[in-house]
C-alpha cells in the first residue's frame, strides 16, 4: 500500500531487545513504499551486525543519539532531556510525523508533528507480571511517565489485544489501543524435511517473565537435548544459570535461521508477553509449538499450538515428549503454526501502520 504522498518518518529504536528487530522490519516495509525514515536508537550502541542490517535498507538513516533508553534510565531528567532532543531533531529534520517505540518519552517536551506510541512493553506492565506485587516506588516515575505519554500521542498501537487491554487497565486509557500485530519475514527456507529431535528456546534467559527457571527444571525430564538461545545476563546485572538447558548465547540472525530450518520443537512458557517475535519466526519455518497458556498466545495462536500452565515443568516435558514420539502429530502442529504465520507478515503490519499514520495526519490538518 502507498501512501498519499512519501512520508519522512521519525522512528525510535533501541538496540537492547525486540524493538530493534520490529522497528527495522517495518522500516524496510515503509522504505520499500517510497516513505524515508530517520531511526533514532535510544540506549546502548547498536552493535556492528546491527548496524549491517540498517544498512541495506534504502531510505533508512540510522542515528545513534546516546540519548537514554526509559527503562534502563535511573531516573526521569536523563527521559526529559531525551524528549527535548528528539522535539529538537523532528523540528531540524522537518519530519511529518513520530513513531515513538518509548512513549514514555512523548509527553516530556512539546513535538511539532503528530506522534504514533507503539507500546511494546513498560516498566509497570512488566512489574505486575514479574512480581506480583505494587510496583516498587522508584519506578513511579516511569510509570508517571508512560502514562503521559501514551495520553499525550495521537494514535496509541499495541502487538495483541491482550497487551492493549492491558494497557488500558494499567494507564486508566480511555480507550484500548489500536492493535497492529506485528510482522516477520520467515528467517530460513521452512524446506528442510529432517527435523532436529531437540526441544528450543530463545529469547532473554535472565528475565524473570520468560520463565527460564520453569524450562530448566523441564530439560530434565525429557529424553533428548532442551537448547536455549539469548543472552544469559542483563543490562543491569541480572544473571540467569540454568543446570540443565543446553545455553547456545546469543545467536546471530543466519544461525537462528539454520536452526530453526531444523524444526526443532518450540518452546515458549513466557508469563508475560505483548506480541513474541521469536514464536513467529520459529512458526514461520514450521516449527511445532509448545506455549504457556496466557491471554497473548491464546489470541495469536490458539488452534496452531500445545498450551501449558506457565510454571508447569512437568507439563511442558509432557507436552515436548509427546510430539517427539509422534511424528504426525508434530508435522501437523508444525504446518498449523506455519499456516498461522502467513497472518503476521511484515506488509500487513506496515499497511496498518501508514493507515494509522495518515489518519494523525489528516486530524492535524483538520485541527489546524
Amino acid at each position: 500500500m502507498k501512501a498519499a504522498y512519501p512520508l519522512h518518518i521519525l522512528m525510535t529504536a533501541d538496540a537492547v531487545g525486540g524493538v530493534w528487530q520490529y522497528a527495522l522490519t517495518l522500516a524496510s516495509e515503509l522504505a520499500d513504499c517510497g516513505h524515508r525514515i530517520t531511526l533514532a536508537v535510544l540506549g546502548p550502541a547498536v552493535s556492528v551486525e546491527q548496524r549491517e542490517q540498517a544498512a541495506v535498507i534504502s531510505g533508512l538513516s540510522l542515528l545513534e543519539t546516546g540519548l537514554a533508553l526509559d527503562w534502563l534510565a535511573d531516573g526521569p531528567e536523563p527521559v526529559e532531556q531525551a524528549a527535548c532532543e528528539l522535539a529538537d531533531l523532528a523540528r531540524r529534520r522537518g519530519v511529518d510525523l513520530v513513531h515513538c517505540n518509548s512513549p514514555a518519552v512523548m509527553a516530556a517536551a512539546p513535538f511539532p508533528v503528530p506522534i504514533v506510541a507503539v507500546a511494546h512493553g513498560c516498566v509497570a506492565t512488566w512489574w505486575r507480571a514479574a512480581r506480583d506485587e505494587p510496583l516498587d516506588p522508584q519506578f513511579d516515575w516511569h510509570a508517571r511517565m508512560m502514562r503521559a505519554g501514551l495520553r499525550a500521542a495521537d494514535a496509541v498501537v499495541a502487538p495483541s489485544d491482550s497487551f492493549g487491554q492491558t494497557l488500558r487497565e494499567t494507564y486508566g486509557l480511555s480507550q484500548v489501543p489500536i492493535v497492529v500485530h506485528n510482522g516477520r519475514a520467515p528467517l530460513g527456507t521452512g524446506d528442510r524435511m529432517h527435523q532436529l529431535d531437540a526441544a528450543l528456546t530463545v529469547g532473554r534467559l535472565w528475565d524473570p517473565v520468560k520463565n527460564a527457571r520453569v524450562l530448566d527444571r523441564a530439560a530434565a525430564q525429557i529424553e533428548g537435548a532442551f537448547l536455549a538461545a539469548g543472552t544469559l545476563r542483563g543490562p543491569h546485572g541480572e544473571e540467569y544459570a540454568p543446570q540443565n538447558l543446553q545455553c547456545l548465547g546469543y545467536q546471530s540472525e543466519a544461525a537462528l535461521a539454520r536452526l530453526l530450518d531444523l524444526k526443532p520443537v518450540f518452546v515458549s512458557a513466557a508469563s508475560f508477553e505483548p506480541f513474541g517475535l521469536a514464536v513467529l519466526e520459529a512458526a514461520s519455518a514450521g516449527c511445532a509449538l509448545v506455549l504457556s497458556d496466557i491471554p497473548t498466545f491464546r489470541e495469536l495462536w490458539e488452534g496452531a499450538a500445545l498450551f501449558v500452565d506457565s510454571e508447569d515443568s512437568a507439563g511442558f516435558a509432557a507436552a515436548i515428549a509427546s510430539l517427539m514420539n509422534d511424528r504426525e502429530r508434530r508435522n501437523a502442529v508444525g504446518a498449523a503454526a506455519r499456516e498461522r504465520s502467513a497472518h503476521y507478515t511484515p506488509a500487513a503490519s506496515a499497511e496498518r501502520m501508514i493507515a494509522i499514520y495518515q489518519a494523525a495526519l489528516a486530524a492535524q490538518e483538520v485541527a489546524a
